[in-house]
């Protein structure tokens, strides 16, 4: 299994560098749709903003330190969508977690917000995290990236998702989210680092459209 898994390792490293083209043109797409996604959506952005302030005492944004490419830290931004106290109720819940693995999600999480739960459920939560993209610290398509805590606890397999500026979207987005458990979700975003192209990263954008007309798998 070991071998096997370094086998993979190689190849994803060797296919890393013969798409430098394919990186160009990506960095170019999330320039030019980053921006545009911030003036297009500029006045929706703006009532969301107004409704989270309205619905509850706390800042209209959330920045957490997240792990990027190569293990590089960021701040990634967020409409906050939970109570301002979240973090410090997260001990009280730990026993109720969904989702396998070392990463924390509920359904029915008692720290949302009701402005929260629609944001979350539209992922109108991510959209400030263009800005991350435009700053080239995320991508519009990539891994979700995770936190410092949760990556402590990855695999050595599981760590190749870090050979990828993390994103928007990736397959998880688009193959079931809360339904999917932690073992598959790291699949996916490796089956993606291996896959990935233009053509494959234009599919994802598209299909994760879908996504702020509601999704059901959303937690």
């Amino acid at each position: 299994m070991q071998e096997l898994q370094i086998d993979k390792e190689l190849r994803i490293k060797n296919d890393f560098k013969k798409n430098k083209v394919y990186f160009v043109i990506k960095r170019i797409i999330d320039v030019i749709g980053s921006l545009l996604g911030i003036i297009v959506l500029f006045i929706p952005l703006l009532l969301v903003a107004v409704a989270i302030k309205l619905d509850s005492k706390g800042p209209i944004f959330f920045s957490q330190e997240r792990v990027g490419k190569n293990g590089d830290k960021f701040n990634m931004y967020k409409f906050r969508s939970m109570c301002v106290d979240a973090e410090e109720k997260l001990t009280k819940l730990k026993d109720k977690n969904e989702m396998s693995g070392p990463m924390f999600k509920i359904k029915e999480d008692p720290r949302v917000t009701e402005v929260g739960k629609f944001i979350r459920k539209t992922s109108i939560d991510e959209l400030p995290q263009l800005i991350n993209v435009l700053k080239g610290e995320m991508s519009l398509v990539g891994p979700r990236p995770s936190l410092p805590k949760e990556v402590e606890q990855f695999t050595d397999y599981q760590k190749l998702r870090l050979m990828a500026t993390p994103g928007l979207t990736c397959y998880w987005q688009v193959c079931g989210r809360s339904n999917v458990d932690f073992e598959e979700w790291m699949e996916l975003d490796v089956k993606y680092i291996k896959q990935r192209s233009t053509w494959v990263d234009i599919k994802l954008i598209f299909k994760t459209v879908k996504v702020l007309f509601g999704d059901e798998n959303a937690a």
